[in-house]
């Protein structure tokens, strides 16, 4: 944790003769020193002296209860109430005036202002973020990050959903599956990405996405296990998908740029497949080499080149637009030579010579006849069909999109023919000898499926730049999703002009055979193939290059989680941190993929992995959307678990459409990880059915839970509600368990406890009846959890055993919910009170939160909804961040769910307000927290007549009933002096020395027994006019702030140390909460509940 340091300054206070000042025992405590203090200095004005008495320290009007001076060093030294002799301090250290009612705890809950600026720009990190926390101390000042939407998120997505799948295979998909199946095709895989999207985009703006991307989002969201198999799946994807852009850029290559450059080469048209796929291997091995180096050298110049790859890609589709367009008016010449309906290669036709228009005999007759002459035997077919010629680009005005709207699958060594022209039936099946165009492989819909999907992956691109981000949580949806809509349309119409323009008989020719070896989807482009060819080659050798970058951070990013034991050596790598030995791993691994050699064969194997990690994308958002963890508080907003279902639905239906195998396979490997991961996991029990089955898992779960402490981001309430039975074992105030029930909206543990007076063997029939009590009113609340009833001779004592005793193992409660001793200034017994503080410290001490609602019985029930509304948040301390969870919690139910939120804090006299309101809104954004934000200004001012009459009233009356022990009677008529006294006080505020006079002239001659006179000299204690004095004017801003709000939450001040105050403090609580109708007072548990982190 970041050590938090505030300064004190000292002030003097010799102008106020007679009043000492304290001050606190701040103890440095390991893990956090936090000193606070103030600048300020008190101005006693002369009404105060007055009243006061103008006597001097150590004066007649001091009691033995309330100081003892102790002349030393030449400073009065004065022990309060709240504190214990021994911390007595100098006169100087003053605290903050305005927040005295705080001091005692500063040590562990500072002032908000103090920090805020710390929290707001992510320094003052939470618990639970310990990773971050040891990246940020190096110590290294980084740039700001300044990317935008555009830049940031929307260029590099579009940079790596377009590929190598768009200018080599999208048109072969269209010719073979038609239009329709085409367009259906497209629309499922991006509908795939599209929903996954929409669970990223909820998962990633759920808090800070550090560098990790998907691995980082799921690990975190389902856990290790989870995480580690899907972070490998995704790294073992992007690693196949860099060795498939390279196959695509070789192909291109070698088919396109420089035949020529083939290094094998077979005679026989048998061999030419493998003779292909040889020098694919060799060619990609070495560009592998080559990339891997210029990785290796430095990933700046990677950077550099991206834009001009990105620019490649753009260019080349917008010529391909504007290709279509044109052909409309001017087709471009490129004609297919037909023989029957049969496609003739190009490679074999003489630009001179039409062999349908001479009377020799031409090499193309050499392939069907057995010699050159006119008379020798010839193939059947070849006599008894005529050559023709179609336009090969018919254009956009031609119609040929009826002919291509259904499917044509072929398959493997079937001639690619056109159905509508005529041919004679009667014929044998072609021979590879002859120079028809021939299918390579057998196609369907299903493989058409696998191998088309790689080209709407590339969705991550922005979720991996968060950290390059000026507002992460805005750009990554934006971005993401105008990605996909964009790439979604642009490969939907594509699918449309292919099919307008092209032919199917050339739709269907992978290569261009019949096109004379040109790329099918550039001889549609304008002005020139060659900027189709160009543009795909650069632009895949820019794909490949950022996946052989990408890859080797995830897998360092696993490595250093150190989830998986055996990876751990890839964490490391050279001094600036690039990883050498993922790299290397990674180099590997996609030589695997380029010696597969076929793009159509390694496509489908990274689509199994990438639908693998988007499956596990959607199931993370469904799954945090269903249990309603507190942390799960997405910024975007346009999520629904019906959503993440679907799309995961959709990823698994791919999966099994494309390859069952490949599925299956992919499943295995990530089951294998999973439980190579979980290996320390649990011992089977099938005990007796589903029975022993639950047995087994809730043991399972607790034992899992007692690991350790809950990350922040895994803290809820776990609620233990305090009631209170009456004679007639009926609950006092039921609404407690109502409240509870609302903050819980169903979820998580809650117990709700009694203690029952007495001994244990003669009440055990009364605690029964307690517990069917307690289960009767949970049923009627429909609150689930538990009911616990302790026998204790006292209450305090039994509240104190339950608190200890309750839960089990991790299931332990957090919180304690109790209600608020309404009646404790007419009550004749003091231990309703004393109970209610002793429970105050006991949580305290027990590390618990505690929440406090007042005047419960004006809280809404669960069937009076609030109108519109606010949650009003007084946030003084900060305590762990319970202020700020609990409204957001309060309103997932529908009691509170129209109510809006706004959070108030203070501001002192050297605080910069308008900085701590900016401060305050930019920490709401990033905890996800929608609400109005105010800094209320607390001037210094002097502490008013009443403030003080005020306190000297409480000490009054707490030294009667304590050392004089009025009877029934005499304590009424003291109250009821008391109480004229605070009515006279409450019309006039600001008394001056005649009023004072004035008041006690007409006052001297009370009907008071002598004892009360003398009670009515006393001076108070200076660090309770203080304390006093921040109950007062606090209350007076909240009072005016927030009069109207539905329910206001406060920090609870801490009981006082020192137990002689106790009676006090309940008084400072009321001063503090008066004319309030519903107060909901918190204390934290002293470990932090909401965090920024995803």
């Amino acid at each position: 944790m970041a050590s938090v340091r505030f300064t004190v300054t000292p002030t003097k206070a010799e102008d106020l003769p007679g009043l000492s000042d304290t001050s606190p025992d701040i103890s440095s405590r390991s893990g956090a020193r936090v000193r606070f203090g103030s600048r300020e200095s008190v101005n006693r004005s002369d009404p105060l002296s007055e009243v006061s008495g103008g006597g001097t320290a150590g004066g007649g009007g001091d009691t033995p209860e309330h100081s003892s001076v102790d002349q030393g060093d030449g400073n009065s030294k004065i022990s309060s109430v709240y504190i214990n002799n021994t911390h007595g301090v100098d006169d100087d250290d003053f605290y903050d005036r305005n927040l005295a009612l705080f001091e005692e705890e500063m040590d562990t809950r500072p002032k908000v202002s103090s920090l805020l600026n710390r929290l707001a720009n992510y320094t003052n990190l939470t618990q639970g973020a310990k990773e971050h926390e040891e990246a940020e101390s190096i110590g290294e000042k980084k740039k700001s990050p300044q990317m935008g939407t555009f830049m940031g998120v929307y260029l590099p997505c579009l940079q790596n959903i377009f590929g190598v799948i768009l200018f080599l295979r999208l048109t072969w998909v269209v010719g073979n599956a038609g239009v329709l199946q085409g367009l259906c095709i497209v629309f499922v895989c991006c509908c795939c990405t599209m929903l996954t999207a929409i669970s990223m985009s909820a998962i990633a703006t759920n808090g800070v996405v550090p560098a990790g991307g998907a691995y980082f989002m799921i690990s975190r969201s389902l856990g290790p296990e989870f995480g580690g198999a899907v972070g490998l799946c995704f790294y073992l994807g992007t690693t196949f998908a860099g060795a498939m852009y390279i196959l695509g850029a070789i192909e291109i290559l070698l088919m396109y740029i420089a035949p020529k450059a083939a290094i094998f080469e077979s005679k026989h048209p048998e061999g030419e497949g493998a003779a292909m796929l040889n020098n694919m291997r060799v060619y990609g091995s070495i560009c592998l080499l080559l990339m891997s180096l210029l990785v290796f050298v430095g990933v700046k110049y990677v950077n550099k080149l991206a834009s001009i790859f990105l620019a490649c890609v753009i260019v080349s589709i917008v010529s391909i637009y504007v290709g279509a367009l044109v052909s409309a008016f001017k087709p471009p010449q490129f004609p297919v030579c037909m023989l029957g309906n049969r496609t003739i290669s190009g490679h074999e036709i003489d630009d001179n010579k039409s062999p349908a228009l001479v009377n020799e005999t031409t090499s193309i007759w050499k392939l069907f006849c057995d010699g050159p002459e006119l008379n020798a035997s010839c193939d059947k077919y070849f006599n008894s069909n005529n050559f023709s010629e179609i336009a090969g680009i018919p254009g956009l005005a031609s119609g040929v999109i009826s002919e291509n709207l259904w499917s044509a699958y072929l398959s493997k060594g079937d001639v690619v023919e056109k159905g509508s022209l005529e041919s004679s039936v009667d014929a044998h099946p072609a021979s590879t000898h002859q120079p028809y165009v021939f299918a390579d492989i057998t196609t369907s819909f299903t493989l058409l499926v696998g191998i088309f999907f790689p080209s709407v992956t590339g969705i991550m691109a922005g979720s991996n730049r968060s950290g390059d981000l000026k507002d992460a949580q805005r750009s990554i949806p934006i971005g993401t999703i105008l990605a996909i809509l964009t790439t979604s349309i642009v490969y939907l119409t594509s699918v449309v002009l292919f099919g307008a323009c092209i032919e199917g008989v050339v739709l269907r020719d992978k290569f261009g055979d019949s096109v004379k070896g040109n790329l099918v989807v550039g001889t549609l482009a304008w002005p020139s193939p060659w900027v189709i060819v160009i543009g795909s080659f650069f632009s895949t050798c820019g794909a490949g290059l950022q996946s052989l970058t990408g890859a080797p951070r995830l897998l360092q990013a696993i490595a250093k989680d150190n989830i998986i034991p055996f990876l751990r050596v890839f964490g490391h790598g050279k001094a600036n941190g690039e990883p050498t030995w993922a790299l290397l791993l990674t180099a590997l691994i996609a030589e695997l993929g380029i010696l597969i050699a076929s793009l159509d064969l390694v496509a489908p194997i990274l689509t199994m992995f990438f639908l693998m990690c988007y499956l596990f994308v959607n199931l993370a958002c469904g799954l945090q959307t269903l249990l309603r963890t507190p942390n799960w508080r997405p910024r975007f907003s346009y999520y629904h678990w019906t959503l993440s279902f679907l799309g995961m639905t959709i990823c698994l239906a791919l999966m099994f459409i494309s390859s069952w195998y490949y599925a299956i396979v992919a499943m295995v490997i990530a089951g294998m990880i999973y439980k190579y991961i979980e290996y320390h996991g649990a011992e089977k029990e099938w005990g007796d059915g589903i029975r022993g089955l639950s047995l087994s898992a809730a043991r399972y779960a607790l034992l899992r839970l007692e690991e350790g402490p809950p990350h922040t981001k895994n803290w809820r309430p776990q609620v233990l509600v305090l009631l209170k039975l009456d004679e007639d074992a009926h609950v006092k105030s039921p609404r407690l368990l109502t409240f509870a029930s609302q903050l819980k909206a169903g979820k998580g543990l809650t117990i709700v406890g009694t203690v029952v007076s007495g001994n244990f063997l003669q009440s055990y029939g009364e605690a029964l009846a307690a517990e069917q009590t307690l289960k009767h009113l949970m049923d009627k609340e429909r609150v689930k959890g538990f009911c616990q009833c302790i026998v204790a001779q006292k209450p305090r004592e039994g509240i104190s055993h339950m608190i200890q005793s309750s839960g089990l193992g991790g299931m332990k409660p957090n919180t304690v919910v109790m209600g608020w001793p309404h009646a404790w200034r007419q009550s004749e017994d003091p231990q309703s009170w004393k109970t209610f503080i002793n429970t105050v410290r006991v949580t305290t001490a027990a590390h618990l939160a505690l929440l406090v609602p007042k005047n419960i019985s004006l809280f809404p029930s669960n069937s009076e909804p609030c109108t519109e509304g606010y949650i009003d948040v007084w946030w003084i301390v900060h305590d762990g961040g319970m202020l700020m969870l609990l409204p957001f919690l309060l309103r997932q139910h529908k009691v509170w769910r129209k109510c809006g939120m706004r959070i108030f804090t203070v501001a002192q006299m050297e605080d910069n307000s308008i900085q701590m309101k900016k401060d305050l809104a930019t920490f709401l954004y990033h905890l996800r927290i929608e609400a109005e934000v105010e800094v209320v200004e607390m001037h210094d001012s002097d502490i008013s007549a009443y403030t003080y009459e005020r306190t000297l009233m409480m000490e009054q009356r707490s030294q009667m009933l304590r050392q004089m022990r009025l009877s029934k009677s005499d304590r009424e008529r003291e109250a009821q002096l008391v109480k004229d006294r605070n009515s006279m006080l409450r019309i006039q505020m600001t008394w001056t020395k005649e009023k004072t006079s004035q008041y006690r002239a007409t006052h001297s001659g009370c009907s008071t027994p002598e004892g009360f006179r003398d009670m009515l000299s006393i001076r108070p204690d200076h660090s309770n006019v203080r304390r006093m004095h921040t109950a007062v004017k606090l209350n007076e801003v909240i009072v005016n702030k927030s009069h109207d709000a539905r329910l206001v939450l406060l920090n609870m001040p801490g009981p006082p140390r020192n137990p002689d105050g106790d009676e006090n403090y309940m008084e400072f609580l009321e001063v503090l909460t008066e004319g309030l109708e519903r107060v909901l007072l918190v204390r934290g548990g002293g470990s932090e509940v909401i965090t920024i982190y995803s």
